[in-house]
């Protein structure tokens, strides 16, 4: 595959280091990370008329309808920074979106080249995310398994208390975890049946499952 190609979807649960492959992506191939999100904030900052629509929605507490993130997210990739590529974060989040999304590739004359889903096992997740400490003080991030402090619940640097942060606690990952499970799993059979979904192994360091993803896009 080579960079003017380079059109892909990133999925992954909470704590499989979707973020940063993302980053790694992004400075190899010289394409933009794209999330909902992203397009959210940058679309109210600006005051651009799709971001008044949704700001209506956000300030009364609604959710943005699925229609206007679908036209931000067509305005979103016919910018000039996604002619060589780009990666989907957090969208399509249903079959609609992706059925969609397809419509708008066929417009902008493009197409998808790889949808790369990370695969880590569920039990692995809950022990990377719910491992995490951090320092009251400094906000320094340790982890009890992989980085743990000299003295448990101590902050090394300045002798802070280490905490769970909310999102932290085991529920609340599982809870994440299955949430993220029940919005993709449709998505990621849609583009199985397309044979363009590939589930690279998450496990191991950051450069294994980099070299993964790599052998994907070669």
């Amino acid at each position: 595959m080579t960079n003017d190609m380079m059109n892909i979807i990133l999925f992954g649960p909470p704590g499989a280091g979707k973020g940063t492959q993302a980053k790694f992506l992004i400075e190899k191939f010289f394409i933009p990370q794209i999330s909902t999100g992203d397009i959210l904030r940058e679309n109210r900052k600006k005051g651009t008329e799709l971001g008044k629509e949704a700001e209506k929605y956000m300030e009364s507490g609604e959710l943005v309808p699925a229609d206007l993130i679908n036209r931000m997210v067509e305005k979103r990739l016919s910018q000039s920074d996604c002619e060589s590529g780009f990666i989907l974060d957090g969208y399509p989040r249903n079959t609609e979106q992706a059925i969609y999304l397809d419509d708008i590739l066929k417009r902008l004359n493009r197409k998808l080249k790889a949808v790369i889903s990370l695969v880590v096992d569920d039990e692995k997740l809950i022990k990377r995310l719910s491992g995490r400490r951090i320092c009251k003080q400094c906000g320094i991030s340790y982890h009890v398994i992989f980085n743990p402090s000299k003295q448990e619940g101590i902050c090394d640097s300045c002798g802070g208390e280490l905490y769970t942060r909310s999102d932290d606690q085991e529920s609340t990952v599982k809870n994440r975890l299955r949430v993220y499970h029940e919005q993709t799993s449709t998505v990621i059979e849609f583009y199985r049946n397309k044979n363009i979904l590939f589930e690279v192994d998450g496990n191991g360091s950051v450069d294994e499952v980099r070299s993964r993803i790599l052998e994907v896009l070669k």
